[in-house]
């Protein structure tokens, strides 16, 4: 008889054995006279892991007969009527162990649930596995009848069908032994499968081929002739199933990305060509590799083969091969997983639980693909090692186990002090400091021999370390949905790293192996140069980013399957290398890496290390030292920093060139770079506007000629929290574009001109202190604050020789070439706003429109600049993330879709709330999360809570819950909440519309996957900008304007090729006249649009630079109404059913559409026809 292996993965399987505990399943031909249960040649399978997970009373029921009790033939279930003793018996033990875990460990019950709804979506059905049973009996008769083939030299391959290819790179080609197929003594299912820990969707069953003694030589496991002879023996059994129907698709693949173990994936026919992929690895007999042979001290590729040398070097040992002994290893110590495995989780579902959980956590971090990926087999070891070290206990349950594990994974530093599942004391057995000198990261199996982690490199390891590390601040925050940030949030690459790097093409890697030389690697990695120079590489960029760096990953592209007539894929074609850079924004500051003194020692490794960039310097202490001088100005060639040190480095010491170095971390910058900037995206010029306006507050306090003296001095312009999405800039404007207008000392614009440049006042609320004469009505406080305006510009023109001009509601000061709106505001006018007077003589309190506009633009507009301008402070990459989430919404042609202050608040939910991420430290990797969140964020059922200077505690934002669930109908589509705004979403209160925010949320679903592959993929220089870009197809018409009358036309997405002059000097001399204000032609016809068709069709553009308005005819303003002398605009009246009704006159109102803007119009395009009445 032949036993069922258990083990985790496909490259850890093996053994024959019937124990106690263990999962059996007869797959090999039975022995004559054999006692054989079920028909004559069928598989039979006894899974009593699966059954553990079924009640005992529905074990012999069919699965159609497993209906829960009290439901009816309908469907619905039914109350169930209690006793006065039942509904009130005491809890069982288990039921009070779950309430007191509950308490202890879950924040609410709701996790609790979402957990166990999570394990049933992503177990594989019962249903399904009977199926996949069926087909693997099909499969192991299939394997059994291939005929065998004769003993031929493994250089002599013409015995191979035509139809196939060896799947291995067989260099160099002559090799020693003989070899002929035979059908495998033992068919063997392992791994995930049988243990109950497989995760949907991509279910994968592996199945282990053992080849017979009589292929297998003594010394096979010298010069890759037992890594051949696997290939070999697969490519034929390829061929003859590839031609069975049973089969939908026969291909190959590699374990894990390694080119030396390729594997065969079998997939069914028909309509259950997506139900499982099963994997066919061959495996030697058990004990044909003598373990002492395969140390990592001992070599067992020879120099002399590998290296095509007919003599080999005098005095020259050949070095030590752990990584190539590691992969025969896994195939010779197969048994004693499967016994572990099993004995752990045969009785115990809480550790299977905790399993699947663990592999859902890896698989939605990226963190268990490509070569060196910690794969589910090593969690599920490190489960058992946790079993065995009583960290876990066999009683816990799912949610214990997916703690305890992340605990140790957080705590524990596997590179520096490496885990052993082995017991023994054999002195013979290598010491774990052994393997430290050959590996990276060390976790020994139980026999002491092989090391799990063998592939896993320094990066990977911090990077799982890094992600425990935030998974349980997650868990242990009580205002963050735990359950939704750790197993239902994807972390891809470029949306978890600030900049990412692609290595490409890999061909370039080879020669820098040769440089470096790195001979010994090469030989122990089979010529995969890639996996050779990986370390190497990663540990000269961390060593050159230093304190730039927080964490440093890498990522291959997965090795797509091939057909089995193709040849395996070379290294230079697996797509390229990828680096993940997680950078500190601390770090980012600082253009100089200061060196050692330069009589120190260290000097001279300091000028190896930097080359031709490394130069004295004498600093202000006196010290001269070594030090690297970097070239950048602007805070956006400072975060663009590590470009440069990469590229210098790996141009040193690998001789990399440029460019093969893809750098993704500015790409979008240009989108937000103002039109006669190079090299800022607008940082410093925004930073001038908060010079500017902290001097002019400091001249406002500082007024002596007002009756009351300024309490505040408040800003309210987006430029003052630094997001406006283009600084404005100092204006000194050309008297030559203007007509003046002597009696209001204003300037005019001259139509003959192109329409001067766009002003845009910056908004400043000045405070005054109370008084008791200050009026109580309304109207009066209005005059008296009107008067304060005057004298206000007077006052400023005096004491400081301001140009102002005085309005009743405003002062605009013109300072260092900007305008600035100063507005008057008396701290009680809102409460006096809300005031009536009742009949009876009583004064109530009410909100009206009044105060509540009042109290927006005069407190919380103030209050949420201040606080934004803080959270700049402390993320300077906030700037940079908001300014392009507005560039975007806008170029949808949707400006007036989402309020400035609500994109705003968006952007600082990313760094306020960045679980299960960092805040970012990049507008690009911000603006992705931006997409990510606008998307997939539950705007129906949950508010988005801004916990701004973190004043709200868990118990406030618990109440803002509670309270948005008792009020969402009255609320708007979108809610968002902060400590000053905790339940009106003022912000939001407006806008967006419930068809603006579905129309939103689509485009980000779409332009997220769409900006990510193009990052991603360095093969394509694909164009970032084509997701800024709107589809106008989707528009009934289309207004296309003159750029001679657009002023903000440079700011467009698409940088026009030719503008015009906007009359703007250079000078800083002292204007006379106050620049034109807020003069935008599109926008005063958009508003002009609205007024007179709005009830007719919606308008869209973008005020950054757009040359289109997109028209969409309302449904409804279609439908024909009753004729009435005063409601004939833009409808004609027509005979329905003998009665007068009015439609719209569709060709009328394209017609005034022009007119309207007669000399802004260029075009009108009409682009449907469905609303032609």
């Amino acid at each position: 008889m032949v036993g069922r292996r258990s083990s985790e993965t496909s490259a850890h399987v093996g053994g024959t054995a019937r124990e106690s505990g263990l999962v059996v399943a007869v797959m090999g031909p039975a022995p004559e006279r054999a006692p054989v249960r079920g028909t004559p040649g069928e598989l039979e399978i006894t899974d009593p892991i699966m059954e553990d997970m079924e009640p005992q009373e529905n074990k012999d029921a069919p699965p159609s007969k497993k209906h829960r009790k009290g439901a009816q033939d309908g469907g619905l279930l039914l109350p169930v009527e209690l006793s006065q003793a039942q509904l009130y018996k005491e809890p069982t033990n288990e039921e009070l162990s779950q309430m007191k875990e509950t308490e202890n460990l879950f924040h609410s019950n709701l996790l609790r649930m979402q957990m166990e709804e999570l394990l049933k979506e992503v177990r594989l059905k019962e249903k399904k596995q009977h199926r996949i049973d069926t087909f693997l009996h099909e499969i192991k008769q299939r394997i059994l009848s291939v005929p065998s083939t004769k003993m031929t030299d493994m250089t002599d391959q013409s015995w191979l069908p035509k139809g196939v290819r060896v799947p291995f790179i067989q260099k160099p080609f002559a090799v020693k032994g003989r070899f002929h197929f035979l059908p495998p003594t033992q068919v063997t299912v392992v791994g995930s499968y049988l243990l109950g820990t497989c995760v949907r969707p991509d279910v994968n069953v592996d199945v282990v081929l053992t080849m017979p003694k009589e292929i297998l030589q003594d010394k096979d496991g010298l010069n890759q002739r037992y890594l051949r002879k696997r290939a070999l023996y697969i490519a034929y059994l390829g061929y003859h199933l590839s031609r069975d129907p049973l089969f939908g698709s026969v291909c190959f693949s590699y374990i894990n990305g390694c080119h030396l173990k390729p594997l065969l994936l079998l997939c069914p026919a028909g309509k259950d060509e997506h139900l499982v992929t099963v994997r066919l690895y061959p495996c030697p007999p058990p004990e044909f590799f003598r373990l002492c042979r395969l140390l990592p001290s001992k070599n067992n590729v020879r120099t002399t083969w590998f290296w095509d040398k007919s003599i080999p070097e005098e005095g020259v040992m050949d070095p030590p091969t752990p990584h190539y002994n590691t992969l025969l290893l896994f195939d010779e110590v197969l048994e004693s997983h499967l016994h572990l495995l099993s004995a752990i989780l045969t009785s115990s579902p809480g550790l299977r639980d905790g399993i699947i959980l663990l592999k859902v956590w890896l698989r939605q971090r990226d963190l268990d693909k490509g070569t060196g990926g910690f794969s589910g087999f090593i969690i599920s070891m490190l489960v058992a090692f946790l079993v065995s070290t009583r960290k876990i206990n066999k009683s816990m349950s799912g949610y214990q186990v997916l703690r305890n594990v992340l605990q140790f994974l957080a705590a524990t530093d596997l590179t520096v002090n490496g885990i052993s599942l082995c017991r023994s004391s054999d002195p013979s057995l290598p010491a774990v400091a052994d393997f430290h000198q050959a590996f990276s990261v060390v976790f020994l199996d139980a026999s002491g021999h092989l090391n799990l982690c063998a592939d896993v490199t320094v990066p990977t390891y911090q990077q799982v370390q890094h992600e425990a590390q935030l998974s349980m601040a997650m868990l242990d925050d009580k205002t963050a949905d735990g359950f939704q940030m750790l197993l239902m949030t994807p972390k891809s690459m470029i949306r978890t790293f600030d900049h990412v790097l692609h290595i490409y093409p890999l061909s370039c890697l080879y020669p820098a192996c040769q440089r470096l030389k790195l001979w010994t690697e090469l030989q122990d990695h089979g010529g995969d140069y890639v996996a050779a120079i990986l370390p190497t590489l990663t540990a000269l960029l961390e060593q050159g980013l230093g304190s730039r760096l927080t964490l440093l990953a890498h990522s291959r592209t997965p090795v797509p399957q091939w057909k089995i007539n193709q040849n395996p894929p070379k290294h230079k074609d697996q797509g390229a290398l990828s680096l993940g850079l997680l950078l500190r924004p601390e770090g980012l500051v600082s253009i100089l890496e200061m060196g050692p003194e330069a009589d120190h020692p260290e000097a001279a490794d300091f000028r190896q290390f930097w080359g031709s960039r490394s130069e004295l310097r004498r600093f202000q202490d006196g010290s001269i030292r070594e030090a690297v001088l970097w070239n950048a100005e602007s805070m956006a060639e400072k975060r663009l920093l590590p470009h440069q040190v990469i590229t210098h480095l790996l141009k040193l010491h690998a001789g990399i060139p440029e460019s093969c170095i893809h750098y993704m971390g500015g790409c979008l910058d240009p989108l937000i770079r103002a039109p006669k900037e190079a090299r800022s995206t607008g940082e410093e010029a925004l930073a001038m506007v908060v010079r500017s306006y902290d001097h002019l507050s400091r001249q406002l306090w500082s007024l002596k000629g007002l009756p009351l003296t300024v309490s505040s001095v408040q800003g309210a312009h987006a430029a003052l929290r630094y997001t406006a999405v283009f600084s404005p800039v100092p204006v000194h404007p050309d008297f030559a574009f203007h007509d003046l207008l002597d009696k209001r000392k204003a300037l005019l614009p001259r139509p003959s001109k192109p329409c001067p440049a766009f002003v845009d006042p910056i908004n400043v609320v000045c405070h005054l202190e109370g008084s008791g004469q200050w009026p109580q009505e309304a109207d009066a406080i209005q005059r008296v604050r009107a008067a304060f305006q005057l004298r206000l510009a007077e006052v400023l023109s005096q004491e400081h020789g301001l140009l102002c001009s005085a309005k009743a509601s405003h002062t605009d000061v013109y300072k260092d070439g900007y305008v600035f709106r100063i507005r008057v505001a008396y701290h009680r006018e809102p409460q006096i706003l809300k005031e009536s007077c009742t009949p009876g003589g009583m004064i109530t309190l009410r909100e009206t429109p009044a105060s509540l506009l009042l109290d927006r633009d005069t407190r919380q507009l103030p209050q949420l600049t201040s606080a934004l301008h803080g959270l700049q402070q402390q993320h300077s990459a906030f700037s940079g993330v908001a300014r392009l989430a507005k560039r975007w919404v806008r170029a949808q042609l949707l400006s007036d879709g989402l309020t400035d202050e609500c994109l705003d608040l968006l952007a600082a939910s990313l760094f306020l709330h960045p679980f299960p991420f960092t805040p970012p430290s990049s507008p690009q990797v911000g603006f992705l999360r931006f997409l990510s969140l606008l998307s997939t964020f539950d705007w129906k059922n949950s508010p988005l809570i801004v916990n701004l200077n973190g004043e709200l505690t868990a118990e406030d934002q618990a109440e803002i819950h509670s309270r948005f669930l008792e009020s969402r109908i009255r609320l708007p589509v979108m809610v968002i909440a902060t400590p000053q705004d905790r339940s009106q979403s003022l912000w939001t209160k407006d806008q967006p519309s419930a068809q603006i925010l579905h129309h939103l949320v689509s485009l980000a679903a779409k332009a997220l996957p769409i900006l990510e592959k193009q990052l991603m993929d360095p093969s394509e220089s694909g164009d970032t900008r084509m997701v800024f870009r709107p589809a106008l197809d989707i528009y009934d018409v289309l207004i296309r304007l003159n750029a001679r009358h657009i002023p903000r036309h440079r700011e467009a997405v698409d940088l026009p090729a030719t503008s015009f002059s906007r009359g703007l000097l250079a000078s800083s001399d002292a204007s006379p006249r106050l620049p034109v204000l807020c003069y935008d032609p599109p926008s005063l016809y958009l508003a002009q649009l609205r007024k007179a068709f709005g009830d007719l069709a919606l308008f869209f553009y973008d005020q950054h630079g757009g040359e289109v308005i997109g028209v969409l005819w309302r449904p409804d303003g279609f439908k024909p109404q009753p004729f009435k002398a005063a409601g004939v605009q833009g409808r004609m009246v027509v005979s329905q059913n003998g009665d007068l009704v009015t439609v719209p006159n569709v060709e009328a109102i394209l017609e005034d559409f022009a007119i309207l803007g007669k000399g802004l119009v260029q075009t009108v395009e009409p682009r449907s026809e469905k609303w032609v009445v």
